[in-house]
């Protein structure tokens, strides 16, 4: 279900608000252009800034507007597994094909705590789980072993594995594959997923594909295919964007770009503020280099 390329959309905002109208042509723009699925109030959604009734607003319309096209998955992790599963039972309830859950940020956990915090918000619920491991962002890693254990349970669907770590990424694919071949295992690092493809991998949740969808969805096809020289050219040809678009913090470049193909406004919340001129001259170049927006 979750194989391919799944965007990490961004939300866009307008005078403070939530900018349905550029969200709703940048969901349908993401669809038409080959993604397999969307992946709506992650990190690059700026989840973290968005309200408990924007939350449900923002869901609501997402599965409206995909409206069983591809699937629509909900980051509802936190640092906290009751409001982990309030929000996973939210966007269940509300009509989402599966949940992102990022491992609890600032307490770190253990790997017993890590096993029981997902084990419980996928018991509390019906559709699947995706495991999000992120260690640059929650101070814990996520290790092979406790995802093999996670693996036995069948609404855990698959890891969005960000550590960094090639090995890491070829220990779970040994470790899971022949137990349990429907796991899914995506890359959470755009510069990674054609080599996590290649080592036996299913695909990626991309920050770049919010700019360069088709491309994006075209390289992991063609490398599930086998089709790895074809695949290649396009993660060569695109690796200026796959490094920039977190020469500052994600999603700051991002939401420039996207900005700059009239998408949406270059409007974040706070903390987050607006790109840099630095920025800026590195996306710009970036895009130009990458035969984006020209």
């Amino acid at each position: 279900m979750f194989g391919g390329t799944g965007t990490a959309v961004v939300t866009p905002f307008k005078e403070g608000s939530v900018d349905y109208e550029s969200f709703g042509k940048f969901l349908n723009w993401q669809i038409e252009s080959g993604v397999e699925f969307l992946v709506v109030l992650g990190t690059t959604g700026e989840s973290p800034t968005v309200s408990a009734e924007e939350r449900a607003e923002i869901i609501t319309f997402a599965v409206k507007t995909a409206a069983g096209r591809v699937p629509v998955v909900i980051g509802t992790g936190s640092n906290s597994t009751a409001h982990t599963i309030e929000m996973s039972r939210q966007a269940e309830a509300l009509g989402a094909d599966g949940v992102l859950v990022v491992a609890p940020y600032y307490n770190k956990p253990t790997q017993e705590g890590h096993y029981q915090h997902f084990k419980a918000t996928a018991a509390a619920i019906k559709i699947p789980l995706i495991v999000y491991n992120v260690p640059g962002r929650t101070g814990t890693n996520i290790l092979p072993e406790t995802v093999q254990r996670l693996s036995r349970i069948l609404n855990i669907a698959g890891i969005k594995e960000a550590a960094g770590d090639m090995a890491q990424i070829d220990m779970l694919v040994r470790l899971i594959k022949k137990d349990r071949p429907d796991f899914a295992i995506l890359s959470g690092n755009d510069d990674q997923a054609f080599h996590l493809v290649n080592s036996g991998g299913d695909g990626v949740i991309s920050v770049l594909s919010n700019v360069m969808p088709r491309e994006t969805s075209d390289m992991i096809r063609l490398a599930l295919a086998g089709e790895v020289e074809k695949a290649r050219e396009l993660h060569h040809r695109m690796f200026p964007l796959m490094k920039n678009l977190f020469v500052e913090a994600n999603p700051i470049p991002v939401k420039y770009a996207v900005n700059c193909l009239g998408l949406c406004s270059n409007e974040l919340r706070l903390p987050l503020v607006p790109a840099s001129e630095k920025c800026m001259a590195v996306i710009d170049a970036s895009m130009k280099e990458c035969g984006v927006g020209a």
